[in-house]
């Protein structure tokens, strides 16, 4: 076996036009991907708390991706919504539609490299800014990947039609979840879920498989609670779900800088130069700040 056709991360092989893709942009995986990806691939509900920049969020879609991607070259990738991320941010939202529709054209050139056909892996946003020409195409031909907020989703599962285009997803999202879980918005998100469940459920369909991301959860275990759901906690109070917990806090260096002229009630021109020195030198010396 080359390095080429060595597993990215052990216990899990993906497709060769997503490993490739993957070693393209990335010199390994991240720790959350790492440790998220085995559970991930297995369908199991899985919580993952790590630092901002910690590649949470691929760690969260690639495996998902690759599903879609082998359904692609296998010809059986049909018109359905297989993925829903959960946004409570709109903004955020939308960064993630940005940032995914890159990788996936990325990824289609990839395997036409390879010689493989692969039909269009398409995503979408549903939100409060969507239009109505844009909800009704999600409704008429869902995406694959379907971005929204726990509000949208609401609506969507209260609709005929929306109910329709959510039959066949299979794995569910939750960014920022420490967000929802705090207050009356995770209380309604967590009837939206149950009414989801229920609505595959009816269709002959599995539960899907729920997937939590944040940088921020504390106490974790109530968080990974309210990710699974009152039917996945056992007798001791046990949520049925994997817990990546690679969160951590950030040492902070704090320092009171002075400028080296005398201070006065307002500052002079000449002194604002010197504190305008002091923070390019500052940023200078450091690699992010």
């Amino acid at each position: 076996m080359t390095l080429a056709e060595a597993p990215i991360a052990p216990g899990i092989e993906f497709h060769p036009v997503v490993a490739t893709w993957f070693r393209r942009h990335f010199a390994a995986p991240t720790d959350a991907q790492r440790a998220g990806w085995r559970h991930i691939a297995s369908g199991r509900d899985t919580l993952i708390a790590a630092p901002t920049g910690s590649g949470k969020t691929l760690a969260a879609f690639l495996a998902g991706i690759d599903v879609l991607v082998r359904k692609a070259e296998a010809g059986t990738l049909e018109d359905v919504t297989e993925i829903v991320y959960v946004s409570p941010l709109k903004a955020l939202g939308n960064d993630i539609h940005r940032n995914l529709e890159t990788p996936l054209e990325e990824i289609r050139a990839i395997a036409a490299e390879l010689g493989i056909d692969l039909s269009s892996i398409r995503t979408a946003v549903r939100s409060g800014d969507t239009t109505q020409s844009e909800r009704q195409s999600i409704v008429r031909r869902p995406p694959h990947i379907l971005i929204t907020t726990p509000e949208s989703l609401y609506l969507l599962v209260t609709a005929e039609r929306g109910r329709a285009a959510l039959q066949h997803v299979r794995t569910v999202i939750v960014d920022e979840i420490h967000a929802l879980a705090r207050d009356r918005r995770g209380s309604h998100f967590a009837l939206t879920m149950a009414r989801l469940d229920q609505l595959i459920s009816a269709a002959g369909g599995e539960r899907p498989a729920r997937i939590g991301l944040s940088a921020t959860q504390r106490p974790i275990e109530e968080i990974a609670a309210f990710l699974v759901g009152s039917q996945r906690i056992d007798a001791q109070g046990e949520p049925d779900c994997t817990i990546v917990d690679l969160g951590h806090q950030r040492d902070i260096e704090l320092a009171v800088e002075v400028p080296p002229s005398e201070l006065g009630a307002v500052a002079p021109g000449e002194q604002w130069g010197e504190t305008y020195d002091r923070i390019a030198e500052l940023i200078a010396q450091h690699r992010t700040t």
